[in-house]
């Protein structure tokens, strides 16, 4: 029996219809089945926290405008997001770059703006750049998440990403380019959106893009702008916006400083009274909640005085997460090491030189405590935030001494309420940038060099079954940062990691001869200009690390030999087209003679009595 024809009929003032299990968009009056929006959600892939929708808190950045500022900035850019092509002499600018510096405040307007244009319907996508975030801090998935949210924005576009997927099955693939991506995914499927009954009556859509100086890839940011540019020079009556937030950075501002693009300059604005708006609310809901406060009020009058609030203005400088980290500061509870009120901190505040003052006083709360630095350099060096629980596994301590050193740090860490569920990020990009610059941090500063020890640690995970935290390609993306020819100094710095290890021995890790085998020998296929070492030291570290690693196979490293992590007989490439000196030649023959003899004595005997 032949199916039943479908029959529609248009429902006034209806948008989404559901039939039984089909569900149907009407968009201007036109009607069509979206049955496959699942599937192809599933099939793009996008990056689910990287929208203005995202959890801030597990997914920094978490700013947003405090209610009743930023009204004069916010002004300017909707006047501009909301020109029509329309009846204009002058060409429409289809892009507004709006920088400023750090802390400034630039994240929370971004916010604010696709919070607006989402409500009235035209906000197309949204997309938050953050540095050492994954996926997120490159563009790699760019294109395809912003396709997804416009799929969600305008149903009238997916069937043409469908379509352009099915014709370009390698179009998310990474052999593809950013540019083809955008074009195919993005681009088309907004101009072809009319011929499904799509019609625009409320003004441009909006493509909000925040922190693009954080994404790592700067060639895919240049590739990315230039042919934005170029798409609306051939297109200039498209009704599309680019709204950009970031830092001034030369690649960024040598391409969209031009006559085709608004520039807005956050430092421009006087954020004095919305600062004062953002500190008077801030301290009167503290007073609230804490009764050392109150009691104080009681007996002294109002706090903070009007000078001293005046003081904390002026010293802000401008900056919102100043302001919101002197906040935090001066009313975090009290501690054992640091029994001081919220009144007596508030003159410390004042003394403090900016940002990198206040930074080091909040961490030098916690600087006596035990994992204190091997704790802070995680936070600030992972590729993906973790878990106060997945910290404690990645460096092989208890959880509750993450949670001791974590909760003096709250003004500063985000640090989630429970110990398996929420990340630990960092407050801002700043913290970030202090940390990773000795010159600002002194005695907290976090080197290349710990990427190392990332490496070392997630990579042993791998050797825990059961380990739910650690990520594939974790190790690896660690020791690339490491062995990169401008982090450090790569053979002092191996040097100083074996003395180390040899020192304090973890019984429940690989062994360290184990990993820095399987790291000399994966650095083998790596090119020249990505380590700083030659081949030759490679090829014979890692054969001398091989026979050591064997000769004292502890239950890890019996797996690791046994998973045949680095097989002998086998190489990446054909090395025997390398000269070798007879010295060379003689220690390679030695140190393969050693793990063979080792391997059949140590490990095939202990195979049949080995756990499984």
């Amino acid at each position: 029996m032949a199916d039943a024809q479908l029959h529609f009929e248009n429902f006034s003032g209806a948008r989404r219809v559901q039939l039984g299990q089909q569900t149907i968009n009407l968009i201007a009056g036109n009607q069509y089945l979206s049955n496959g929006r699942k599937n192809l959600i599933i099939q793009l892939r996008p990056i689910s926290d990287a929208s203005h929708t995202r959890d801030r808190r597990a997914s920094p950045p978490d700013s947003a405008c405090f209610p009743g500022t930023r009204k004069a900035v916010i002004r300017g850019i909707t006047q501009w997001a909301d020109t029509r092509i329309v009846l204009r002499k002058e060409p429409v600018v289809h892009v507004y770059w709006f920088h400023g510096f750090a802390g400034s405040g630039k994240s929370a307007i971004s916010l604010e703006i696709a919070r607006i244009y989402a409500g009235s319907g035209r906000l197309l996508a949204s997309y938050f750049f953050f540095r050492n975030a994954g996926d997120r801090s490159r563009m790699n998935r760019f294109a395809a998440t912003l396709a997804a949210q416009m799929a969600a924005a305008v149903p009238a576009t997916a069937s043409f990403i469908e379509a352009a997927l099915d014709a370009e099955p390698d179009l998310l693939t990474q052999g593809t380019s950013l540019t083809v991506q955008l074009e195919r995914l993005v681009y088309e499927p907004f101009q072809a959106a009319p011929e499904r009954g799509f019609v625009l009556f409320n003004g441009p859509f909006l493509i909000v893009v925040d922190g693009l100086d954080e994404c790592e890839d700067k060639q895919g940011v240049v590739d990315f702008i230039d042919h934005m540019l170029d798409f609306f020079e051939r297109h200039p009556s498209i009704p599309l916006r680019f709204f950009i937030a970031s830092r001034v950075e030369e690649h960024i501002r040598t391409r969209l400083t031009n006559d085709v693009v608004r520039l807005g300059d956050l430092n421009n604005y006087w954020a004095r009274n919305d600062i004062e708006v953002f500190l008077q609310a801030s301290f009167q809901g503290a007073a609230v909640n804490d009764r050392v406060i109150q009691s104080y009020v009681r007996a002294n009058g109002e706090w903070p005085t009007k000078p001293d609030m005046n003081k904390l203005i002026w010293h802000t400088n401008g900056s919102f997460v100043l302001a919101s980290t002197i906040f935090k500061f001066i009313v975090q509870p009290a501690t054992e090491e640091d029994p001081s009120t919220p009144m007596g901190r508030l003159p410390l505040a004042l003394e403090m030189n900016g940002l990198d003052s206040l930074y080091a006083q909040t961490l030098a709360r916690s600087q006596h405590l035990p994992h204190f630095h091997n704790i802070i350099s995680t936070v600030a060096l992972l590729r993906r935030p973790l878990p106060i629980v997945g910290i404690a596994e990645l460096l092989g301590i208890e959880a509750f001494e993450v949670v001791h050193v974590l909760l003096n740090l709250q003004a500063i860490f985000h640090v989630p309420g429970t110990d398996d569920q929420g990340k630990v990020t960092l407050c801002h990009t700043s913290l970030r940038d202090f940390l990773t610059t000795e010159s600002r941090s002194g005695c907290f500063f976090v080197p290349p060099s710990f990427h190392l020890h990332l490496s070392y640690y997630s990579f042993s995970l791998s050797f825990h079954p059961g380990s739910g935290y650690i990520l594939g390609g974790e190790w690896q993306y660690h020791w690339n940062a490491f062995a990169h020819p401008e982090a450090c100094d790569f053979i002092n710095e191996i040097e100083r990691f074996k003395t180390q290890a040899c020192q304090s021995p973890h019984a429940n890790r690989l062994s360290h001869h184990a990993f820095l085998c399987s790291m000399f020998f994966s650095s083998l296929t790596l090119h020249s200009s990505r380590i700083s070492v030659g081949l030759h030291y490679l090829l014979v570290k890692s054969i001398e690390q091989l026979a050591l690693a064997a000769e004292c196979p502890v239950l890890h490293t019996r797996l690791w030999l046994l998973g045949a992590y680095i097989p002998l007989g086998y190489f990446p490439f054909d090395p025997w087209w390398m000269e070798f000196t007879e010295h060379i030649f003689g220690v390679l023959r030695h140190n393969l003679q050693r793990a063979s003899n080792a391997i059949h004595a140590n490990v095939m005997f202990s195979l049949c009595i080995l756990p499984i």
